[in-house]
This record gives structure tokens, C-alpha cells and sequence, in this order.
């Protein structure tokens, strides 16, 4: 058995056992599971997001429909270098669910300009380890231990990658955090009808060929028939910014 304990302020540790709660909720709605989540974890709960479609999609959820008495902090990583519509979406999403927004970046740097001058230009093209640690991982894990969470909500889906095809729904961590994914059984489609449904915001470059958007450097536009992610990082071989691995 896999299991995973919480042990709330002042109440008794709370043991779950993740192989049934995966069995549970292998394609259960991700508002169930969120649900869930928050019943059973009402504090320590975090929600990581690049504010593409399917983490608003989680946003959503939380905010509008389940609206937990603590709301759940919602942590964006500002490497100084997404696309001016994905800041412009941050703030209106901030504004609109009235988010409990964490914004992490790397220390004391504030402007791409400043970034170059500490780790040379184009850090991503001389050293894309590099240049992701710096501006995630680092960042990632320095967020999760500030806001001591207990468990963190990603918008991962299975049919994203091959890297993730085999994803739970609730998996542990490299430090033995709790990991949600709520839509992991949900398809791009299914994302994108809940997003009309709802009538939900929106970064509008996924209109323009980029259904995965990350840094503006290293994203690009897919083709007809290409993988949904294989405009991030193209040319490189590599699926994952290492925040999930």
C-alpha cells in the first residue's frame, strides 16, 4: 500500500492510501476530486499554475464553484520570460477569481535585462538544465516550502505526452508532498468544453497555434498534426522542464 499521511494544527494525523484513492478517482471529475482535496486537505493545499487553458480550468473550479473558506494559493513562476498575453492573463484571472496569487522567480532579478547580466544571453540555448533550474525548479520548490504545502494541484493530463500516460491522479512527490491531478483522465477536448461552457478567459495565443505556451524564447507554434507540446522546447528532445520529473 502507498499511503500518505496529514496531520492538521492541533488535529490528529489523517493516514490515505493512495493506491484506493487512485482506484477511487481514476476517471472521476476533476471537481470531484478537487472537492475532495480540499475537504481533506483544508490547509497545505496548493495549486501550481502557467495559467494555460487546463490549469484555469482548475482555477475555475476552485474559485467559482467549490470556493473553500480558505482560498487555495495559486502559484505562478515569473521567469522573466513568458509572452506579454500570458502576464496580461495572470493579472486579469487575479482580478476576475480575486486569487490568493504566489509569484516566485529568481532572487533579486527583476528584468530579462538584469537575468542576461547574471547568466550570460540566451541562457536557454547554452544551457537549458541551467536555465530551467534557475527559473522553476528552484523557484518551485523554494514556493512550496514558503506556503508549507502539504499537497500541490497540477493541470497535467495523461494524453499530453508519452512522459505522462501512465500519470495517478495522486502521486507523491521527490519530497514525499502530496500531488494532484485532478485532470488527468481529461482530454485536451474535454478542457476546452468546459472552458466554452463556463465562458472562461483565456490566453489568447492558444488561438494562434499554441495549445502549450511557456517561455516566449523557447515556444513556438505547432503544425497540423504535431503533438500538442511539440512547440516547447522544439529541437531539443526534451519533454519536461524538469518541475515534474
Amino acid at each position: 500500500m502507498t499511503s500518505y499521511s496529514v496531520e492538521p494544527q492541533g488535529g490528529s494525523i489523517t493516514t490515505f492510501d493512495l493506491d484506493e484513492l487512485n482506484q477511487r478517482f481514476d476517471t472521476a471529475h476533476p471537481k470531484d476530486i478537487l472537492a475532495w482535496s480540499v475537504e481533506n486537505i483544508p490547509a497545505g493545499l496548493v495549486q501550481t499554475s502557467a495559467f494555460n487553458v487546463d490549469d484555469l480550468v482548475i482555477t475555475d473550479i476552485l474559485y467559482r464553484q467549490l470556493q473553500p473558506a480558505q482560498p487555495v494559493p495559486v502559484m505562478f513562476l515569473n521567469t522573466l520570460y513568458h509572452f506579454p498575453q500570458t502576464l496580461e492573463l495572470v493579472a486579469k484571472a487575479q482580478a476576475l477569481y480575486a486569487l490568493n496569487l504566489q509569484v516566485y522567480k529568481v532572487p533579486d532579478i527583476d528584468t530579462r535585462e538584469e537575468f542576461a547580466a547574471q547568466f550570460g544571453e540566451a541562457l536557454w540555448d547554452t544551457d537549458i538544465q541551467k536555465f530551467h533550474h534557475v527559473t522553476k525548479i528552484e523557484p518551485l520548490q523554494r514556493g512550496l516550502d514558503d506556503l508549507h504545502t502539504v499537497a500541490w494541484i497540477t493541470g497535467r493530463r495523461r494524453d499530453q505526452a508519452v512522459t505522462r500516460a501512465n500519470m495517478p491522479v495522486f502521486e507523491l512527490d521527490n519530497q514525499q508532498r502530496l500531488k494532484i491531478n485532478p485532470l488527468a483522465a481529461w482530454t485536451r477536448k474535454d478542457s476546452w468544453a468546459y472552458t466554452a461552457e463556463h465562458n472562461m478567459i483565456y490566453n489568447p495565443l492558444h488561438d494562434q497555434g499554441y495549445p502549450s505556451i511557456g517561455d516566449e524564447p523557447i515556444t513556438t507554434p505547432i503544425g497540423e498534426g504535431e503533438d500538442e507540446r511539440a512547440g516547447r522546447w522544439r529541437g531539443t528532445g526534451k519533454t519536461e522542464c524538469g518541475i515534474h520529473i
